[in-house]
């Protein structure tokens, strides 16, 4: 096999502001991997709250493609995350990348989608929200009313400031039809979050996204306990593993492929999640269409779509799964994850 690993500082449209930082680019690790004239290729944006970067990333993946390289063959998805998951267990980015690029060539070797080697429906792929960083309220109000005019119903408002409020009303104004979900990225106690419940149910919000710190889950218990509003698990669930603890304590869990690792472990997140009787979600980062595509084909599994990630960007490499209005539309992708280089780029 052969293979290349590149590191891409992607521009933002906007600036991005969650509770805990604001980026204006999103640092990228790719990599593009070559058997038998067929090459695969993925993509992360590791994120410094898992403590990994596109540098350890870029530094990573080398490796990993020689273990891949070793293999020598990219059907052989078992061994091959076993192999990685032995050498790399604290850089789930790392393996998550090789994981896409691996998948996205077997299939193409296949000639299939990825969702179809899967014998998933595309036709039950939720829509995606749409979401709308911390900014000032009428920032805010400006990016809510313009995905809202450009179709998307469901958006994903960051929270987690001292005028939370104001900047949830000024998106209501501006988007009076949408469906608001809220995310605080671990800003509140959970006392905060049961008393801001309040007026986000006055405000229509149909969930709330990992309210309180990872570690509290008794907190984000008793969020879940005083609401009516749908409460979701995000950085307080990364693997499988984690599940169990959760179980009780929210109402929905949040995969994202950064944290578990790459898909074959996001879909074992995703089942254990799902025995518990929980809903579920799928979530990304600000990232690549290199990223997105291959975590749209896990859409059919998922009671909510959270992938956008790529409609941020000011600029990308990469083209992706297409979308009409605010569904993905995996029916056109012909072979693989559907990801494909920019010509320009």
């Amino acid at each position: 096999m052969n293979w290349t690993v590149d590191r891409h500082d992607l521009p933002l449209s906007n600036p991005f502001g969650i509770s805990r930082e604001t980026s204006e680019t999103s640092e990228t690790a790719t990599v593009e991997l070559t058997h038998e004239g067929t090459t695969g290729i993925g993509a992360v944006t590791p994120s410094a709250y898992y403590d990994e970067s596109a540098q350890s990333v870029a530094q990573t993946l080398p490796l990993l493609c020689e273990t891949v390289d070793g293999i020598g063959d990219p059907h052989a998805q078992q061994r091959i995350e076993r192999d990685l998951a032995e050498q790399a267990p604290d850089q789930p980015a790392a393996r998550m990348a090789l994981s896409i690029a691996v998948h996205d060539l077997a299939a193409r070797q296949l000639d299939l989608p990825l969702y179809r080697q899967w014998g998933l429906d595309p036709d039950a792929v939720p829509p995606t929200t749409y979401t709308v960083g911390i900014a000032s309220p009428e920032r805010m109000a400006e990016k809510a009313g313009k995905a809202a005019d450009s179709g998307f119903g469901h958006l994903k408002v960051k929270l987690g400031t001292g005028d939370d409020r104001a900047r949830l009303d000024a998106v209501r104004d501006a988007a009076p039809d949408a469906e608001l979900r809220v995310d605080a990225n671990a800003a509140w106690t959970a006392q905060e979050a049961i008393d801001n419940a309040d007026w986000l149910a006055d405000a229509g919000v149909t969930m709330l996204e990992q309210p309180v710190e990872a570690h509290d889950i008794d907190g984000l218990r008793r969020v879940t306990d005083a609401t009516e509003i749908p409460v979701a698990a995000d950085e307080s669930c990364v693997t499988a593993s984690d599940v169990p603890r959760v179980a009780d304590a929210c109402d929905i869990v949040n995969a994202k492929l950064v944290k578990c690792g790459g898909l074959r472990p996001a879909t074992r997140l995703l089942n254990a999640a799902d025995a518990h009787g929980l809903d579920l979600m799928l979530g990304c980062m600000v990232e690549s269409n290199a990223s997105i595509a291959a975590a749209v084909h896990l859409a059919p599994l998922v009671d909510y779509v959270d992938l956008d990630g790529a409609l941020l960007l000011a600029a990308d490499p990469y083209d992706g799964v297409s979308l009409d209005g605010d569904v993905f539309d995996l029916t056109a992708v012909s072979a693989g994850t559907g990801v494909r280089r920019m010509r320009d780029a």
